[in-house]
């Protein structure tokens, strides 16, 4: 095997074969292929593509380049991905409700990118939460509890973190088969039966048409596929934020009313929670639509908040998390409303600007060693298509101290536009099948 005559089969638009990418893909692991010829592989790539067995065999290397999990449990293993959005936070929903119906969730998850909020930044808001374990205390708390959020380890899939990491210092991020080998390469290896993804269209997504998120959905679920996995995918709406919350704490108390059987705290989140589970559920041949009941029942029971709790508690979090969240999730020092003085209805929302003034207000990281305050966002945020009236409350800041609460207040007025009502849209709009 020899890089250069790989990276140049792809130059010339030929597809390697599967061995040859599986060799390339374990050199990026063990450091057999320099960044050099990493740059200039994902380069070729980006440019001519690979064919649709050329990016099995790319995701099936890079997840075979480091440990792969098996699993002995008595039910299936599944689990769910986002591209990731604005108040995204159905992994909090989703993981425990489905827990709740004997379905075991090894969901490693990441952090904050761009104007995306991360799954571990909100959940390492919970005082003392750690989501960083290693291989024995994923299983135990699987295992033990049916879910685990967690980050992943140095051991999984260190082909993709190599490659991504040059990706991101060469242009060549924006590939779709690189953007689905890196997305899938991770979830893969945490050995699962069952995979339905959450591919974002829309203002606070990074694919802004739907055009170019049902491409990605189909990229995905094929690879997906083609690896062994059983997947769907679904192509749903984010021209407003998922949740009427953005920021981590804040995020976090909006899932613990809606695991409290609240469905009205943000009807959008549970809505999709509910319609992915059933469909990664019916991908292991459950019927969908009792799939779907069994979910709603998990939380409307509190058996899903149970399963939440368990969980919070095993990753070093407060033991009482269920009974009394409440006193647990830190607050901001400013709390302030931000008012409009126009009337209408809210006829569209930059998801992407409310959560880029997220990250200025200290709720995100501009640069990797960040610190990240997990008690400032905006809560009570409107949605697209509600009506206001003059001086009612778009939403409310909190933030750590009033320059900031008074730039991100200027923010909010600026990504909000209101004038007519606008044409009502669906949820989700698209199912991509296997």
């Amino acid at each position: 095997m020899d890089a250069r005559a790989i990276i140049a089969k792809v130059r010339r638009k030929q597809t390697p074969a599967p061995e040859e990418l599986a060799w390339f893909t374990n050199g990026l692991a063990t450091g057999a292929v320099s960044d050099a010829q990493a740059g200039a592989f994902a380069m070729a790539v980006c440019l001519n593509g690979l064919s649709d067995a050329g990016r099995v065999a790319l995701t099936t290397g890079m997840r075979d380049s480091g440990d792969v999990l098996a699993w002995d449990l008595d039910g299936p293993v599944l689990d769910k991905h986002s591209t990731g959005g604005v108040g995204d936070c159905v992994s909090l929903i989703l993981a425990p409700a489905l827990a709740a119906c004997g379905v075991y969730v090894p969901m490693i998850s990441g952090r904050g990118l761009g104007h995306t909020g991360g799954t571990l930044d909100k959940l390492e808001a919970i005082p003392g939460l750690s989501t960083s374990v290693d291989e024995a205390k994923l299983r135990k708390i699987v295992g033990h509890v049916g879910c685990a959020i967690v980050g992943a380890t140095g051991s999984i899939a260190p082909a993709d973190k190599r490659l991504y990491a040059i990706r991101d210092v060469t242009a060549t991020v924006e590939s779709m088969d690189l953007i689905t080998a890196s997305i899938l390469a991770k979830k893969l290896a945490a050995g699962l039966d069952g995979l339905v993804l959450d591919v974002k269209a829309g203002s606070g997504a990074f694919m802004k048409t739907q055009g170019e998120a049902a491409a990605l959905a189909r990229a995905l679920v094929g690879t997906a596929n083609g690896a062994g996995c059983k997947t769907a995918a679904m192509v749903t709406d984010m021209n407003s934020p998922l949740a009427p919350a953005l920021g981590n704490a804040l995020e976090i108390a909006v899932c613990m009313e809606v695991l409290g059987g609240d469905r009205a705290a943000a009807p959008r989140l549970y809505d999709l929670s509910v319609a992915l589970g059933a469909r990664v559920l019916a991908l292991h041949g459950e019927e969908e639509a009792k799939a779907k009941v069994r979910l709603e029942s998990a939380i409307s029971s509190g058996a899903a908040m149970t399963r939440f709790a368990d969980m919070v508690a095993a990753l070093g979090g407060p033991p009482d998390m269920a009974d009394d969240w409440h006193t647990h999730l830190p607050k901001a020092k400013v709390v302030r409303d931000v008012v409009t003085p126009d009337a209408g209805h809210i006829a569209a929302i930059n998801g992407e600007a409310l959560g880029l003034a997220v990250v200025a207000l200290g709720g995100g990281r501009q640069v990797e060693t960040d610190q990240i305050n997990p008690s400032v966002g905006f809560a009570n945020m409107v949605g697209v298509g509600d009506a206001i009236a003059a001086g009612q409350p778009l939403c409310t800041v909190h933030a750590a101290d009033d320059d900031t609460a008074d730039a991100a207040a200027n923010a909010v007025r600026a990504a909000i536009t209101i004038g007519e009502t606008p044409a009502p849209t669906s949820l989700i709009i698209e199912r991509i099948d296997p």
